[in-house]
């Protein structure tokens, strides 16, 4: 599978079950993947090297894009509910990413005050302060913590460079006001290796990093779309459902979407 990419620095709005009518935003090259994990259950696809020059997103257009798209849709049946940072690829990455927050809160405060700024993200860069800064300004902080174990984190996530879970898990401990930790839940076989995030020793490992980290809330997910990997499974609803009765008796808020 090639993936999906986004190929505008601002797309939709799309229609999101937890987040509304949600305007994207893509601060990544539009014709490539641009992360440091290449997570097998991506629906971007597999990172790959760039056949030129990659090219960001300019604060300055990106500004001037927003200003214009919420005109365009104010007073409309698509008048966004959210604005979401996402796209193809890991947005804390981009070099002017807090710089951006600070003019999206600007923009949203002035157009569209009721709008909920959202991030999506892998808690890599949640070292440096400015972004975690940032995330201070949004509504959603959202945060991938996909397993409990090295092992596994290796396997599912596939972090480039030195990225461990400790790095993570000791990152988003950095984050507290208003942090929800996402974790997708994944079954199959890649490369000879079982994949499996649901196990008892997978779960208990992550519940007791989640009792750690004390976030706002969790959100659980199964996949939802095709992967780059093949042979992966979906996790059914009912047990999405079983695994959330853990995290709530362990007294942390939790969503399922399944």
């Amino acid at each position: 599978m090639s993936g999906i990419l986004f190929d505008e620095l601002i797309f939709g709005p799309v229609h999101s079950r937890r987040l509304g009518i949600s305007l994207g935003i893509n601060l990544l090259p539009t014709d490539n993947k641009f992360c440091n994990f290449n997570c097998i259950y991506c629906e971007c696809g597999w990172n790959r090297k760039p056949a030129g020059k990659l090219t960001l997103a300019k604060r300055t257009e990106f500004k001037k894009l927003l200003v214009q798209r919420i005109n365009e849709l104010k007073g409309t049946p698509n008048e966004p509910d959210a604005i979401t940072f996402a796209g193809n690829g890991e947005p804390t990455t981009h070099p002017e990413f807090a710089e951006i927050i600070h003019d999206t809160v600007e923009v949203r405060d002035l157009l569209l005050p009721k709008a909920q700024i959202t991030v999506l993200s892998n808690a890599s860069m949640l070292h440096l302060k400015k972004v975690r800064e940032a995330l201070l300004l949004v509504d959603k902080n959202i945060q991938k913590l996909d397993t409990g174990t090295e092992a596994m984190f290796q396997l599912i996530n596939q972090p480039q460079g030195n990225i461990t879970l400790e790095r993570i898990v000791n990152n988003l401990l950095l984050v507290k006001h208003n942090l929800i930790i996402q974790t997708l839940f994944v079954r199959g076989n890649y490369l000879g290796h079982t994949i499996d995030n649901t196990s008892s020793e997978e779960l208990n490992a992550w519940l007791n990093l989640l009792q750690r980290i004390q976030p706002k809330s969790v959100m659980l997910y199964p996949i939802d779309r095709e992967t780059p990997a093949e042979g992966l499974e979906k996790i059914s609803r009912q047990e999405l459902d079983v695994i959330a009765q853990k995290v709530m008796q362990s007294g942390l808020n939790v969503e399922v979407y399944g």
